[in-house]
């Protein structure tokens, strides 16, 4: 402070918290400055109990006998912010003279009158500047009540460098004010004439100002100005006139000063910012934003954004024009700053509740988005943003999925292929059409940042259901999905699941959706046509020769079906083949395509027919089980013969209706197994899971296939072409209900009798075939036949476990 108070200052950064702060330093060993330790110490017991936002901020002391260090908040003395304002344009820095002077005259105010106290060296290097620009009233050492018989002011106050200087004439004890107004005339004329010396009111025999030494001083300030500086206590203007004049209370010359001021202005309605209506809320914000450039940096920085971001934890609809102003205000921070000041308060807002903060958040993501890193999108953002996908308001919905395209290069794997693609399941069922038409149109372009194995099992079936959408435009973004994601198709997914996917839309009943699935059909085969070239011309083995003949046309297809199929089966029987005979032999079965998956998890019943009674018993079979090792029942043998014929039957008929495939004209038949689609399964939107469970229990091995002698093998029934009856049970029934619970023998083998839910064979085989088979049958008249079959299969049941029974007696 080059000698002009007892404190030197330092910059300091609190420990506990990193706050930066200034340390205010006292040392009475240095230059024999013991005579001043009574201002020191007077200094720190006024700061402690004096509280003011516009009073230097008292935090925390070290004090020794001759040592005291006073930390306060971060400031800077207003002679070394007068310095930098002298290359800036002259009316901002006039006002931003009048609004810093505008606070001290209220801290005066403050003092003088609820203190009852005289400040008593009110002059530059007693202000302070706090980063936002404020200034701030410090340098107590002076500091008495008025009251006091042996204040500090009088008694010290010749120990203060430079003090007689800034002496009122005339001072009485009694005034409070009186001291602190003419110091405060002679502040005016310092801070707008830096580079002048006093006026010479400041020496006897103390003149009246003239025009001459106003300087720089406004016209407006003055008439008010010469008032300070009267000679007489009495007549002085004291500085709570001197505030009510320039707030406009007080009629005369120059009033209204400190209320035309607009950094005045502004900071009066950002302190009442919460209570104001829409209507003065709507007037500060448009001030903000047309005025904004021209505001102090410091201002800017430290005043306004953090009373404009904590009028955002409030919330309501002025979020939406907040949020706007505060990342055009953001622009303006230091990149060291830009975290602290702009990114953490408005990452916190995500946790708000509020609808409109919410909107205001998601509709200018795009202009924060980059200053995000990913632990914060994943740990701060992510959490409280997943909530909107469920919001009952369908525009935060819509809001919500076209935000994620944004964030996806900050989120982690795990949400990007788990957590996320759940929510976007969901949405693609959404009631609002634009947001399963966005929904789709994200899938598309997330695709790139998804793994190879999310990408197989969530792209086809997502687009595949856009095209199934009632939406045209839905469809239409189906499409276009699927073409801007062909690189992630392998050519047997696109010609076995792509291609039949998206093949009814070729005959859409909107020309948009037709027009699109040609573009679409054109690039698939162009990318299938240049695979197919660099495939080999067959998968046979070279010892084949057998060629199939290509044909382009109906007849010549219809010519290639009248002859045999291919076979690459030797004409010499076999050796182990010629010691059997064709009773003993059987049939091979035909192993499930890919397209047969749906029918892969029903097991045919195996049955177990043998003719000779006296033959050997076979082994037990596990899972139903059979009593092989019972006595045989002569009961059962028509029961184990119907069965036979029942399979028989099966085998010559396997398709049913005689030897047809179906009768195209027969109109009246149940259709309704055709025309049915399985149910959807609940568990995944998508009809697979994305990501097992970690916490979930591994699947149980598949069983071990059951060995068998040659002897004892089985004949397993044939697999249907149709169903045996409407509906097919989800699994066998347990071999330990009640139903099956009791073994059952028969004279040769075990028997396996069919549950009746797969549908029996009619007691009266040529009954039945006689009346046309149930293909005739209406669907009353089916469901009654099959009525009739279980009852009569249940007495068969119940009178096997009675003739067993019987047997068992001795």
């Amino acid at each position: 402070m080059d000698g002009r108070t007892i404190w030197t200052v330092y910059d300091g950064i609190k420990r506990d918290d990193s706050t930066p702060v200034s340390v205010f330093f006292f040392d009475a060993n240095v230059s024999n400055r013991r005579n001043v330790l009574p201002l020191a110490k007077n200094a720190l017991r006024k700061l402690r109990t004096i509280r003011h936002p516009d009073v230097l901020k008292f935090i925390d002391v070290v004090e020794t006998d001759t040592t005291i260090y006073i930390v306060t908040e971060r400031v800077q003395p207003l002679g070394v912010a007068l310095s930098v304002w002298e290359g800036k344009p002259a009316a901002s820095k006039e006002e931003w003279l009048i609004w810093g002077l505008h606070r001290i005259v209220i801290a005066l105010a403050f003092v003088n009158d609820t203190c009852q106290s005289t400040h008593g060296n009110v002059r530059t290097d007693s202000i302070f500047i706090s980063p936002s620009g404020e200034w701030k009233l410090g340098a107590f050492e002076l500091l008495s009540n008025a009251k006091d018989d042996a204040a500090v002011l009088y008694t010290y106050g010749s120990l203060v460098p430079d003090l007689m200087a800034f002496a009122p004439p005339r001072s009485k004890q009694g005034n409070p004010a009186a001291v602190d107004a003419y110091e405060l005339g002679l502040l005016l004329h310092s801070v707008f004439n830096p580079s002048h010396p006093l006026p010479p009111t400041a020496s006897s025999p103390h003149p009246a100002p003239t025009s001459a030494t106003r300087g720089a001083i406004p016209n407006s300030i003055f008439p008010s100005f010469k008032r300070l500086l009267i000679p007489k206590p009495a007549t002085r203007l004291t500085p709570k006139l001197f505030l009510d004049i320039g707030n406009g209370d007080q009629a005369g010359d120059g009033t209204g000063f400190f209320a035309q001021n607009r950094l005045v202005k502004i900071c009066a309605s950002l302190d009442g910012f919460s209570l104001s209506g829409e209507a003065e809320k709507s007037t500060l914000l448009r001030t903000l934003k047309e005025s904004a450039d021209s505001f102090p940096s410091e201002f800017t920085i430290h005043k306004v954004l953090p009373s404009l971001v904590s009028a955002l934890d409030h919330g309501g609809a002025s979020a939406n024009a907040i949020l706007p102003l505060v990342i055009q205000l953001g622009k303006s921070v230091p990149p060291n700053d830009y975290s602290s000041l702009v990114l953490g308060p408005v990452v916190k807002l995500f946790a708000s509740p509020d609808r409109g903060t919410r909107m205001a958040l998601l509709d200018h993501l795009p202009e924060f988005v980059d200053k995000l890193d990913q632990k914060t999108v994943v740990d701060k953002i992510w959490p409280h943003l997943q909530t909107g996908f469920a919001d009952t308001v369908a525009v935060i919905r819509e809001a919500t999925v076209r935000s994620i395209s944004l964030l996806v290069p900050k989120l982690s794997d795990r949400v990007l292929n788990n957590e996320l693609l759940r929510h976007l399941a969901k949405s693609q069922l959404d009631s609002e059409a634009s947001i399963r038409t966005n929904t789709c149109i994200l899938i598309g372009r997330l695709a790139p940042s998804l793994s190879t194995t999310t990408q197989r099992k969530v792209l086809i079936p997502a687009f595949s259901r856009a095209l199934k959408d009632g939406f045209v435009h839905a469809r239409v973004a189906g499409l276009m999905a699927l073409m801007a994601t062909i690189a992630c198709y392998d050519a047997d997914d696109l010609a076995g699941k792509v291609i039949p996917a998206m093949t009814f839309t070729l005959v859409d009943k909107e020309k948009l959706v037709r027009d699109q699935a040609v573009k679409a059909m054109e690039l698939f085969m162009k990318r299938i046509e240049a695979h197919v070239v660099t495939m080999p011309e067959t998968a046979i083995p070279q010892g084949s020769s057998h060629q199939a003949a290509l044909v382009s046309s109906a007849a010549g297809a219809a010519g290639a079906l009248a002859g045999w199929a291919m076979s690459s089966l030797g004409r010499t029987l076999a050796s182990a083949d010629m010691q059997t005979t064709m009773a003993e032999t059987k049939r091979p079965v035909v192993p499930l395509s890919n397209g047969d998956r749906s029918m892969s998890n029903v097991s045919a019943p195996s049955i177990t027919v043998s003719s000779d009674p006296s033959g050997p018993t076979p082994p037990r079979v596990k899972g139903l089980k059979l009593g092989a090792n019972k006595q045989p029942s002569y009961a059962g043998v028509s029961f184990a013969e119907e069965l036979e014929r029942e399979a028989s039957a099966e085998i010559r008929d396997a398709w049913g209706d005689g030897g047809d495939l179906m009768d195209v004209n027969a109109d009246a038949d149940d259709w309704t197994a055709f025309e049915s689609a399985p149910p959807p399964q609940e568990d995944d939107a998508w009809g697979e899971s994305l990501d097992p469970d970690p916490a979930s229990p591994p699947p149980p091995p598949p069983a071990p296939p059951r060995t068998t002698s040659p002897a004892s093998a089985p004949l397993r029934a044939p697999l249907r072409s149709t169903p045996l009856s409407p509906t097919i049970p989800s699994k066998l029934p347990s071999a330990h209900s009640s139903t099956y619970g009791t073994p059952m023998t028969s004279p040769a083998s075990n028997t396996i009798a069919l549950p009746g839910e797969w549908g029996d064979m009619p007691a009266n085989d040529e009954r039945l075939r006689a009346a046309g088979g149930m293909t005739t049958m209406s669907k009353e008249e089916k469901a009654t036949e099959m009525a009739r079959r279980r009852e009569e299969r249940k007495q068969r049941i119940a009178a096997l476990k009675e003739q067993k029974k019987n047997v068992a007696k001795p």
